[in-house]
């Protein structure tokens, strides 16, 4: 049975989200996946796309396919086929750091091999898949690092994100990203659910991520991850390929590096746009903007010198220059007019006495 009682998530904090959430700059993690076919050049390729447009991370899968996959598994033979020896994995790391010093390492991990191979050149943090929310050997085992753990839940039950939120909490102090999305080859938009992303935030008070595996091919790649920043996601994962016109393994929910750049950039207006929600004193534009769109008292009619002022005597209007706002007109009635006061002219409190 799921749990929903408030009290079934006692071990959360919410420190964790308060402080991304004032955090404008999303997180971008530039997901390499498979797509690089087994070929280390290709693989660099990517990483130079990733650089390229400035993500924050490249998330590498780090794997052993004697420990990932039974023989006999639909991907048991590709697995091998795709699999990076540990001497490659280091000559991409050593490469991705090199020209891009600033993007961070992700490592996403199957097994205990490789977070330990994971931890020998530097990762700065790694994800765990869906696949492993049910393994505490696992989840204890990165946790015990204590690096931040990209947790990722999609088609998982909430019992089962408990646990392993649990089980990270028990093991170390990491920091904790929820990371929200599901790969049906493409995922159909309909089959995403932002809202239950943003609940999931809602209940564990964590950092929440969109993975988007849209339809590369469709503007729902660019809209989808757009209409989730704007809904408070605060990392995006999207999947970058170095060609997606070769068909190969991971293609259909990536982008090409031209595409990425864009997609970045698109990314980095919309942080522009949303702001910060603090206290502020008016932007130039926005003060142009009330003096332009902002209605001011102005006279109705010639008022002449010692006129007491009525609300008759009075409008609302748009004036060339801002002046007292309709809500100060008990500062004008009463009062007597100190000097003539022609038509539409605006009316101040300097004006009567």
């Amino acid at each position: 049975m799921v749990c929903f009682q408030l009290e079934c998530y006692s071990f959360f904090s919410s420190n964790s989200i308060l402080a991304m959430s004032t955090n404008s700059k999303t997180y971008i993690i530039a997901e390499m996946a498979c797509s690089h076919e087994g070929d280390v050049e290709l693989a660099k390729k990517i990483i130079d796309g990733a650089g390229r447009a400035n993500a924050d991370a490249i998330q590498f899968q780090i794997y052993q396919q004697a420990e990932r996959a039974a023989p006999g598994h639909p991907d048991f033979e590709l697995l091998g086929k795709l699999e990076f020896s540990q001497r490659q994995w280091e000559e991409l790391a050593a490469y991705s750091r090199k020209r891009y010093p600033w993007m961070n390492i992700i490592a996403c991990v199957y097994e205990r091999g490789s977070v330990d191979f994971a931890e020998s050149i530097g990762v700065e943090a790694y994800k765990l898949h869906t696949a492993d929310l049910s393994n505490p050997h696992l989840v204890k085992y990165v946790a015990s690092t204590g690096k931040r753990i990209d947790l990722s839940v999609g088609a998982s039950t909430l019992d089962e994100i408990s646990a392993a939120i649990g089980w990270i909490k028990e093991s170390s102090e990491s920091t904790i990203w929820l990371m929200y999305g599901m790969q049906n080859f493409p995922t159909p938009t309909d089959a995403v659910h932002l809202n239950y992303m943003m609940k999931l935030r809602e209940l564990y008070e964590l950092p929440i991520g969109y993975q988007d595996h849209s339809d590369a091919d469709d503007e729902a790649a660019f809209w989808l991850p757009a209409a989730a920043l704007g809904m408070g996601a605060d990392i995006l994962e999207k999947h970058i390929t170095h060609d997606r016109s070769y068909h190969g393994i991971d293609h259909e929910a990536a982008l090409n590096p031209d595409e990425f750049s864009r997609f970045v950039s698109m990314v980095r207006l919309i942080e522009d746009a949303k702001g910060t929600s603090a206290p502020r004193a008016f932007s130039d534009e926005e003060m142009k903007y009330r003096r332009y769109a902002k209605k001011s008292i102005v006279a109705a009619r010639d008022l002449p010198v010692g006129k007491k002022v009525d609300e008759s005597d009075l409008k609302y209007m748009f004036a060339a220059k801002m002046g007292l706002p309709p809500d100060h007109i008990d500062r004008l009635i009463g009062k007597v007019t100190r000097r003539n006061i022609s038509l539409y002219q605006l009316l101040n409190e300097e004006d009567v006495a």
